[in-house]
């Protein structure tokens, strides 16, 4: 294989698939990216086994095709420290040279048949969605899930798509995000009955795989796997196994509860205010709303306590609940300051239900006992 290159370019998309590469591995070859140069173009491939990517690079000359392992911290330095506009690649079964105009940099080679391929994205039925949106709907979701629990399916986010909108779920037990948005079917794709939990740490390599200028994702749901594409990459990710909660039967459907309007920048900051008196072993804080006053109180045996008033749309009876400090802030930092919210709450033992984006995005956190 024998190319030349726009360093800045290749850089970029080396940093992309650097994402979905481990850097250890009791496979050798997985800690490497593989790239393919043919007549269709130039492609880096990273995996770990459980997600992987294929991205286009742009900016090649090709002198002579091939495939070639590029050693994950190696090459990434040489790519990052270059100050070379182009960057010449030759390699062979003895290794790979890398040429700068006074550089030159020789690595070690790897058998590139030894690097398991990467799915392509070949199939006929998907969904369509705004890039921007599901990253959005990534960003949303995951901070939700729990990677630690022994319950296996709380580990990734529920994807289901209908003919025209996607829905994501995440959770882990004590607290619930969800997100709808407009998708498009094409070919009749939908999830149906089949649970489709895609990994919480595969979701978070691709939303920061996903570039500003991509428009559009194609998301397909297979058996054991998802397959995304965008215009310039492609990315699979195995699912989680195992059953996700019935979580509409855990999102309430209130009627008569009250809905409080408030904004996320004043609530963000009297929240934070008020957590800095609290420590790990003591979580929650009081919302107390009254009188047109939403009262955050905390307090520790060790540092004292905390006492923040903020004015609020609410005249009701008085209600307090004791919610766990930070799943409240996750929530509002997903979330612009300026965007308005509305808290439905009921008394101090039942579930706090969060609206934004005029319901589109949801969140339910369980109360916490006042006599801890």
């Amino acid at each position: 294989m024998k190319i030349v290159c726009d360093r800045e370019k290749l850089l970029s998309a080396f940093q992309t698939a650097a994402l979905f590469a481990p850097g250890r591995s009791p496979k050798e070859i997985l800690t490497n990216i593989k790239l393919d140069v043919d007549k269709d173009g130039a492609t880096f491939s990273a995996t770990d086994m459980e997600v992987g990517v294929r991205i286009k690079i742009e900016g090649l000359d090709v002198d002579a095709a091939g495939s070639a392992i590029l050693p994950l911290v190696q090459f990434g330095a040489i790519l990052r420290e270059s100050s070379d506009e182009k960057l010449r690649i030759d390699s062979t079964a003895k290794g790979t040279v890398v040429r700068g105009e006074r550089s030159e940099f020789k690595l070690n080679a790897a058998d590139p048949a030894e690097f398991p391929d990467v799915a392509k994205f070949e199939e006929s039925k998907y969904h369509v969605i705004s890039a921007p949106l599901f990253r959005q709907i990534i960003l949303r979701t995951e901070f939700a899930t729990d990677m630690e629990s022994s319950r296996y399916a709380l580990g990734g986010v529920l994807i289901e798509l209908e003919p025209n909108k996607i829905t994501a779920v995440g959770t882990d037990g004590r607290r619930l995000a969800k997100m709808e948005g407009p998708a498009e079917a094409v070919a009749g794709h939908k999830t149906g009955d089949t649970m489709t939990i895609i990994r919480t740490p595969s979701l978070r390599a691709i939303g920061r795989a996903l570039a500003d200028t991509d428009n559009e994702v194609h998301l397909a749901a297979r058996g054991n796997d998802v397959l995304l594409r965008t215009p310039r990459a492609t990315f699979y990710s195995r699912l989680v196994e195992g059953r996700f909660p019935k979580w509409r039967d855990v999102f309430p459907q209130r009627r008569d509860a009250p809905r409080i309007d408030m904004q996320v920048g004043p609530l963000l900051s009297a929240l934070r205010q008020a957590s800095v008196v609290l420590s790990a072993e003591s979580r929650g804080i009081d919302f107390q709303f009254g009188d047109g006053t939403l009262t955050l109180a905390g307090a520790t045996a060790e540092a004292g306590q905390s006492r923040v008033d903020m004015p609020v749309a609410y005249t009701g009876p008085q209600i307090v609940v004791s919610l766990d400090h930070r799943f409240v802030l996750e929530f509002l930092k997903v979330l612009s300051p300026e965007t308005n919210i509305a808290l439905e709450i009921e008394n101090s033992e039942t579930a706090v239900v969060f609206h934004a984006d005029d319901s589109a995005y949801g969140y339910v956190v369980m109360p916490l006992s006042r006599d801890r």
